[in-house]
């Protein structure tokens, strides 16, 4: 089947995208690179784009929420009797929807973030504009509780009360919740730190959307049964204040944003003295 075009994009795409064939960059000027913001449209524009993040959140989550009630589920046919195995698939799973929501019309258009983490960690990297970045958490986390929403809705009690209870993710009981923090912000750390890479070569950027993937599969199937492998405020937003599974919440909605802060700061750090090597070795252009 062949997607229509995406809507028109009167901003840059943001670097989570396809860069547009005629360019490689992800403003009209020139890559994303550390401390340097894509310019942007007028506000509604951004506004639009947030309201994409809104609808991809919102199907995300609502597939999350299918995804396990079905494999999860002691009266599903297709449920997972291995708790151990359980995680891989489900992460495997994840990782290849949120790759297609991601290269989707509208994930090209919004930049396919479906992560308040992975904003913030873009906006640090340089790759986003700071006042986009509330509208894009605001709308992710209107998303995450619209699909959750949905999805209890349409798979009823079975999906709203354990086990699944709304695809909320819960830490093993031998997780503290320094142990907890330490891992989701770990997690994002990383990602961030990869997305830099990405950055950093501009011809890369249209294996960033599988890489993305595939990192969130990976993370699913090593934390998910650990500290829960939520890596994304978003993701356990929605399903723990429907659930009234709150205890952990605060971990799962700030240890991401550490994590990007974090990963960010490593990468400016390593970052700084290739800049600074570079505008020594550069030729003096001034003249006499």
């Amino acid at each position: 089947m062949r997607l229509g075009k995406p809507p028109p994009n009167p901003d840059p795409p943001s670097c989570t995208s396809l860069p547009p064939k005629s360019s490689p960059a992800s403003s009209p000027s020139g890559p994303a690179r550390p401390g340097r913001v894509p310019t942007v449209g007028p506000p509604r524009h951004t506004l639009r784009r947030a309201a994409h993040e809104f609808g991809l959140t919102a199907l995300l989550l609502f597939l999350v929420v299918t995804a396990m009630r079905w494999l999860l589920a002691p009266d599903s046919p297709a449920a997972i009797g291995d708790p151990d195995l359980a995680p891989v698939v489900l992460g495997a799973l994840v990782g290849v929807l949120l790759t297609a929501l991601i290269l989707s019309p509208s994930g090209r258009y919004s930049g396919g973030h479906l992560n308040p983490a992975v904003t913030v960690a873009l906006w640090r990297l340089g790759a986003f504009p700071g006042r986009a970045v509330l509208p894009y958490i605001a709308a992710q986390a209107a998303g995450s509780l619209a699909g959750t929403a949905l999805g209890g809705l349409l798979w009823g009690t079975t999906a709203r009360h354990a086990p699944i209870a709304y695809a909320a993710v819960v830490p093993a009981p031998t997780w503290n919740a320094a142990a907890v923090l330490a891992a989701e912000a770990g997690a994002i750390a990383v990602v961030t730190l990869m997305l830099g890479a990405f950055l950093r070569r501009p011809s890369s950027l249209p294996l960033l959307p599988y890489a993305v993937g595939l990192a969130t599969a990976l993370i699913i199937a090593s934390l998910g049964s650990r500290s829960g492998g939520s890596a994304n405020p978003a993701r356990q937003f929605g399903p723990a204040l429907l659930s009234g599974n709150t205890t952990h919440l605060w971990i799962y909605l700030f240890a991401p944003v550490i994590g990007a802060f974090i990963g960010g700061g490593i990468r400016h750090t390593r970052a700084a003295p290739a800049h600074r090597a570079r505008a020594r070795h550069a030729p003096d252009t001034d003249s006499d």
